[in-house]
């Protein structure tokens, strides 16, 4: 199976920035980042195939960019802008099937263990 090892969490003042790593085991054919905050559903932030077709969240679209080295099978999430209702758990996924629904937690089969964004007013 995949695994996923996140960091970049971090504690940070409302307009600041950070960057999210996620390192893969293998090659996926789809990665993309979730977020959850305490008593709220799971919801799709962004996600990049292959081809680098890449799916926003209304709620992040120009501020936040998904990339990926696949040299080093790595995915990233450059956050910018950020406000305190991105205050989250924040989740890497991967799957080994190629899909254009990447904001779709269903077809995802493997997570990360999460790391922390905190965003203070």
């Amino acid at each position: 199976q995949v695994q996923l090892v996140e960091s970049g969490g971090d504690t940070v003042q409302a307009g600041g920035s950070l960057r999210l790593s996620c390192a893969a085991s293998t090659y996926t054919h789809c990665m993309g980042w979730f977020r959850q905050a305490p008593g709220k559903e799971r919801e799709g932030v962004a996600g990049i195939n292959s081809d680098d077709y890449t799916s926003y969240a209304d709620s992040v679209k120009g501020r936040f960019t998904i990339s990926k080295d696949n040299a080093k099978n790595t995915l990233y999430l450059h956050m910018n802008s950020l406000k305190p209702e991105d205050t989250a758990m924040y989740y890497c996924a991967a799957d080994l099937t190629p899909t254009r629904s990447l904001l779709r937690w269903q077809l995802y089969n493997y997570w990360g263990q999460g790391t922390q964004v905190t965003v203070s007013s």
